[in-house]
Formats: C-alpha cells, structure tokens, sequence
C-alpha cells in the first residue's frame, strides 16, 4: 500500500512537471521558470532522479541567458546517471536511461555552441553520435539523428575558430510525448 502512495506521489510530480512544460510551450517563459523553480525547491537537490532530470531538461529551456540554460541542462545529465532503467519504466515501460543521453548530449552540444565553445560542443556530439544506436528508426531517433547532423554541420561550416549561431531549441519525447526521454535541439 505504501509503495502505491508513493509511486502516485511520483507520478503527480510528472504531472506538475507536465502542466508546467504546457505553459512553457504556450509562451509563458517567465511564468514557466517561477513554477519550476518552485517545483524544483520541493523536489530538492537530492530527490527522485526522474523528477530532477525531467525538470531540469525542460528548465532549461525556459532560460534567456545561455550560462543558465548550461547549468540547467548539466543537473538534467548529472540526475540522469543517478536514473535506473526500473525508476524510469515506473514512468514509462518503453523508456530506458540509456535513450536520454544522445538528447541529452546533443542539448549540451547546443548550449556550448551559443557560449562560443566549439571545442566542448564537439566532444558533446560525439558522445551524442556514439550513443544514438539506442534510439529507434522513429520520427524521436531520426529527430535526434537530424539534430545531430546539423548541428555537426553547423561547427564544420564554422571552422576551428568560429562558433555557429545558436539553434532553437524544439522536440518532444517518442510519440510526441512531452514527458519521457530529454528534447532534442537543434
């Protein structure tokens, strides 16, 4: 009886997390960061894995400054090698931690490109492109497969010494879910 408690309390937390992904995506930037600020001071710096990972992926986004949007999207790494693949399939049984890491890279990838350094975007592809072999032939994988390309690209074009102009963010999860595995970019 417990363990149904808390797995409802686990899944009202995506849904909050959720409800504050549809404001962002509404428009609502300033009001999306508030609540999740608030949600993250309630999930704390040591809570669910899942709930971490997932908000601050989507905070980051909500962010104007480029540092910010960093730092934001290295919680959602670092909470994300905390994640089991049993903590994620209580969310979701197609997901598996192992299909966060090419979006999340790739994120990572995106904001080093808008901070000028070409070099740390680089090797946050790379690791993106080695670990895309997880992801399935769906519009999600190709997605990911795209953004990677062209943001490869994007760097090849700029040369060694020159950063590409930054990319939008955009993307949802397999399905055109808005919770699951991490938003892709560029």
């Amino acid at each position: 009886m417990a363990e149904r408690q808390e797995q409802a309390a686990a899944d009202a937390m995506m849904t909050r997390i959720g409800q504050v992904v549809m404001l962002l995506h509404g428009g609502d930037r300033e009001e999306a960061r508030s609540r999740f600020l608030d949600l993250w001071a309630e999930i704390g710096e040591e809570g669910d894995p899942l709930h971490r990972c997932t908000l601050a992926h989507y905070m980051a986004d909500a962010q104007d400054d480029p540092s910010d949007e960093l730092a934001w999207d290295l919680r959602a790494l670092s909470a994300a090698d905390e994640l089991t693949d049993a903590r994620v399939a209580e969310h979701h049984q197609s997901l598996a931690v192992r299909a966060f890491y090419p979006s999340l890279h790739l994120n990572l990838a995106a904001d080093y490109v808008k901070l000028g350094r070409s070099e740390a975007a680089r090797s946050h592809l790379g690791v993106a492109r080695s670990r895309v072999d997880v992801l399935g032939d769906d519009a999600y994988g190709d997605g990911i497969r795209a953004g990677i390309g062209r943001l490869e690209s994007r760097l090849d074009r700029a040369g060694p010494a020159e950063a590409p102009e930054p990319t939008p963010r955009q993307g949802r999860g397999p399905g055109g879910e808005t919770l699951g595995p991490p938003r892709q970019r560029p």
